[in-house]
């Protein structure tokens, strides 16, 4: 992530949440369809499971973010590890839709909002807390994402940092300001 040099946690949050969505659309891309839907074992879910379960905390937690429970009624997260949509365009509709409600959601909070009192499962927590929860959710199930793509493009991954044994070169071009951070 290039660094922007910040004091609001909302802002930085957001920034956080930007890259690590990159990061595993950037995964997603390099799969086919048939990848999406693998599971490497009988106890793992598919990257398509995955994606359902994140787009659906999303809807749940980001909808309403201020005045209705994180919680929604309507949501049934066992269902969530359960048949992903039937097709990639379903699927990314899905996932896009849940970053949809989060970056919908926090973009227009201040730092000033980050006292106020929401509600996930009927307990109370700061709206600091509540992006802090979902700061560790995610980032979680990206790394999920992106370690089985790696293992199922295998040779054919196309790193998304900087690539192994290429350190002391990316290290030099970035400081010759030859290569954009990542």
């Amino acid at each position: 992530m290039a660094l922007e040099f910040t004091t609001s946690y909302v802002t930085d949050s957001v920034a956080i949440f930007r890259q690590y969505k990159k990061m595993a659309d950037a995964a997603i891309v390099q799969l086919s369809d048939e990848q999406l839907y693998t599971a490497v074992d009988p106890e793992s879910n598919s990257i398509a499971i995955i994606m359902k379960h994140m787009a659906g905390n999303m809807r749940s937690r980001w909808t309403d973010f201020l005045t209705t429970d994180g919680e929604k009624p309507d949501r049934n997260r066992d269902s969530e590890f359960e048949e992903p949509p039937a097709t990639r365009t379903e699927l990314l509709s899905l996932w896009e839709d849940g970053w949809s409600r989060l970056f919908g959601a926090l973009e227009p909070l201040t730092d000033a909002d980050l006292g106020r009192t929401i509600t996930i499962r009927g307990e109370a927590h700061s709206v600091m807390q509540a992006i802090n929860r979902q700061v560790a959710h995610y980032p979680s199930h990206c790394g999920q994402i992106i370690f089985v793509a790696k293992h199922l493009k295998s040779s054919d991954w196309k790193c998304l940092s900087v690539p192994r044994r290429q350190s002391a070169d990316f290290n030099r071009r970035v400081l010759a300001g030859e290569a954009s951070q990542r």
